[in-house]
């Protein structure tokens, strides 16, 4: 049985990590009644893929082709689901809670590499992984978030120029061999003429990285700059063959990310979907904030788990990896895990810095930070267990981090069934209403628009600019938005009044229908839908 193990690459503790994904995305939507998702954007994904697999077509409104999916790899996923007559909810579901298992277990990979000697650190970090509230929220949120976590821990583990074997005595799926993070010297192997591939071989195992590296950035385009960096790193630190593996990554790349380009080009005149721009523009008013101020708005979602008692470990390896730079220039991949963290929640922190949702865009920050955090603080106790101030601290940290994973294990929980509860009262709720009282040929003027494109499938102007490309420009702008309603002929509003306080106050809208849901209980407001009433041609 172990040999079989060896050669499918599986360990011992991989049946563990995927038990833990598996069990905690089943109990995290058991608790929440088994229906609906926690965002309205996972309605969107599936009105695209069930467009897809029933249309043939890459459209919102039926008979309307736009590039509003953020994601159009993971669209096509759930597509295959909806084509094989599988329950829509159960696909995604099931999609999530295996990308967060697959996580785990690269976790665990890219653990070992980088503390080779450190005894139990890949399961640790893979369990680590796969028990983060933030992680099992992401995987039963219906989102492209679980797989574009995957895809990058993948990226990571596949990144190497090298033509190393893959052997006990060394790295084989990571540049992340050399000298430890926590100072420890590997050994040292040396190629020879059993070890040494051709150019053609390193080249294949380059485009197999590009063809990962193709997927993660058809899943959100952000994951073009971790492919940039493990580009750089690769060809910075892997000898004489790094320009056939460079060669072969940038041939993968190109090749899967053009379908993807070429649609969007198509539908929307640019590479990227529309969502990149509207969600800017949405909240380009943030962006007045000092920067500073805006990266620490974007890391604090994330100090709300097992990230925060795992950061004096993660520091403890920085320093250990830094001062191995000296005498090991290839020490400096070892630094790509978490050189991505922060370069992702950089990122938002300068073009998007929202927080809501838990943190979203900056949830796959998380991963590295914990595979990096658990190896360091495995280090930083084994430093400090001869004396008792050191065991003290050893057992106070590994307390506080398994306590702080297990307790908000439980708050994630209960947050999922809240956020999943809101969707379903408010945002479902009024689409169910649109689909039975309103004229299915009336054109809705909306802001969040899933829900309405699965239930109650309509002409749609949406406010928020995803699929509706000339809101982007005066989204917000409220007189305007309202004029452009009336150019439209729009027949009725549905959205949060907060949101358009303006357009609300406005005589021309009377207010038809209002939910009950659980949104006010949360600190918001329920969903109403207005009659638009011009006046007479």
């Amino acid at each position: 049985m172990m040999r079989w193990l060896a050669a499918l690459g599986l360990r011992r503790y991989d049946a563990l990590i995927l038990v833990a994904a598996l069990a905690s995305t089943a109990l995290y939507v058991a608790a929440a009644g088994g229906e609906g998702f926690p965002l309205d954007d996972g309605w969107i994904h599936q009105v695209y893929a069930r467009n897809l697999a029933e249309r043939g077509e890459w459209a919102f409104t039926p008979g309307a082709p736009s590039a509003g999916s953020t994601a159009p790899l993971w669209t096509a996923l759930l597509a295959v689901g909806h084509g094989l007559g599988v329950p829509y909810r159960l696909w995604a579901l099931a999609l999530g809670a295996l990308c967060l298992a697959l996580t785990g277990m690269l976790g665990a990979r890219i653990a070992e590499r980088l503390f080779p000697g450190v005894r139990h650190v890949g399961p640790l970090a893979g369990l680590g992984v796969a028990l983060e509230w933030h992680l099992i929220w992401a995987a039963a949120s219906g989102m492209e978030t679980a797989l574009f976590v995957a895809l990058g821990m993948g990226v990571m583990a596949l990144t190497s120029p090298s033509s190393r074997r893959a052997a006990h005595r060394r790295d084989t799926l990571s540049p992340l061999h050399g000298e430890g993070m926590g100072g420890e010297v590997a050994s040292e192997v040396r190629e020879d003429e059993s070890t040494r591939t051709t150019g053609g071989a390193t080249a294949a195992r380059g485009l197999a990285l590009g063809v990962v590296s193709a997927a993660l950035t058809a899943t959100r385009p952000e994951g073009v700059l971790l492919v940039g960096l493990a580009g750089l790193l690769g060809l910075a630190h892997g000898g004489r063959r790094a320009l056939a593996w460079g060669g072969g990554v940038a041939a993968g790349w190109l090749i899967g990310v053009a379908p993807v380009a070429l649609l969007n080009l198509s539908l929307s005149g640019t590479v990227l979907p529309n969502t990149s721009a509207a969600k800017q523009a949405e909240y380009s008013a943030l962006l007045s904030a000092p920067y500073l101020k805006r990266l620490l708005d974007v890391c604090t979602p994330l100090t709300a788990g097992v990230a925060l008692p795992l950061l004096p470990g993660a520091v403890w390896a920085v320093a250990a990896r830094v001062r191995a730079l000296r005498r090991n220039r290839g020490a400096l991949a070892g630094l790509l895990p978490l050189v991505w963290a922060l370069a992702l929640v950089m990122l938002y922190a300068a073009r998007l810095p929202v927080t809501y949702q838990h943190g979203r865009y900056v949830i796959p920050a998380l991963p590295p930070l914990i595979v990096v955090g658990v190896g360091g603080t495995l280090l930083l106790l084994r430093a400090g267990r001869r004396r008792l101030p050191g065991r003290v601290l050893r057992r106070a940290l590994a307390l506080a981090a398994v306590g702080i994973l297990l307790m908000f294990w439980v708050i994630g929980l209960r947050a999922y069934d809240t956020d999943v509860s809101i969707i379903q009262t408010e945002m479902v709720a009024a689409a169910r209403y649109l689909a039975e009282a309103i004229p299915p040929e009336d054109l809705l003027a909306v802001h969040d628009i899933g829900a309405v494109g699965y239930f109650a499938p309509r002409p749609i102007l949406d406010l928020a600019g995803l699929v509706s490309p000339e809101v982007i420009p005066i989204i917000r702008d409220e007189p305007a938005l309202l004029a452009l309603m009336e150019a439209r002929g729009a027949a009725y509003l549905m959205t949060f009044p907060g949101w358009y306080p303006e357009i609300v106050a406005d005589p021309r809208v009377a207010p038809v229908y209002r939910t009950s849901g659980t949104a006010p209980a949360a600190g918001g407001e329920n969903m109403a839908i207005y009659r638009l009433d011009w006046g007479s041609p």
